[in-house]
């Protein structure tokens, strides 16, 4: 079965709204002012909390300070599952193109490093869980992307081939992670690394989704 998998943030949602707003009530139970800004710094966003955390406690001088980003990141985590879906949007045309991809044969699902609670959580939340075969997060195995092991579980999961999928993203991780596993990337370009994308080199790109399902069709036929 010819299966493709989406990455999450930033990829089929803009999530960095809501993570940012964690991260600053974060950082005020903490006695500080928000660090970080809902604009300038939503590619951080998207890179999960340990990274907003190290970029926010720069900005106070304490760069490199990883035991506070390990004390309170799962108060942040915390955080940011009280209000998960407040700002986050899925990008236009995302679930058309699942439900075309769907009616093409193939078999979607979900591979984040957003763990997998919170990622199952955002995704019932938003009402299009069910439009997806699996769900595999940051922490439903031992390792997370880059390793290929969450894509090939993925994969598995939604009943496919680990052999003839097709992973969709926006960073280096997804595309390391897809040339880990001996299969095909596409990155978007609609995400926050926008055009620079293209200097990873995937399979190919994508600037809205309405292009996604005749580009799997020609790297997945």
């Amino acid at each position: 079965m010819r299966t493709v998998i989406f990455d999450l943030d930033g990829t089929l949602a803009d999530t960095s709204g809501d993570l940012i707003a964690a991260a600053n009530a974060c950082f005020r139970a903490m006695g500080h002012e928000p660090l970080l800004d809902p604009a300038r710094d939503a590619a951080t966003a998207l890179r999960g909390g340990k990274a907003m955390l190290r970029l926010g406690l720069s900005r106070l001088g304490r760069e490199g300070d990883e035991a506070a980003v390990d004390r309170h990141y799962q108060d942040l985590l915390r955080l940011y599952g009280e209000a998960i879906d407040t700002h986050t949007r899925l990008y236009p045309g995302a679930m058309e193109a699942v439900a075309a991809l769907d009616r093409a044969g193939y078999r979607t699902g979900i591979c984040t490093n957003k763990p997998e609670r919170l990622a199952e959580l955002l995704m019932t939340r938003l009402g299009v869980r069910d439009a997806f075969a699996s769900l595999v997060g940051a922490d439903t195995l031992a390792v997370r992307k880059p390793d290929p092991a969450p894509l090939r579980e993925a994969v598995r999961r939604a009943g496919g081939d680990p052999a003839r999928a097709v992973l969709i993203g926006d960073t280096v991780t997804d595309r390391e992670t897809a040339r880990a596993a001996g299969v095909a990337s596409v990155l978007v370009t609609f995400g926050p690394g926008g055009a620079q994308v293209a200097a990873l080199e995937p399979e190919a790109m994508i600037g809205h989704f309405d292009e996604l399902p005749e580009v799997v069709a020609r790297l997945l036929p």
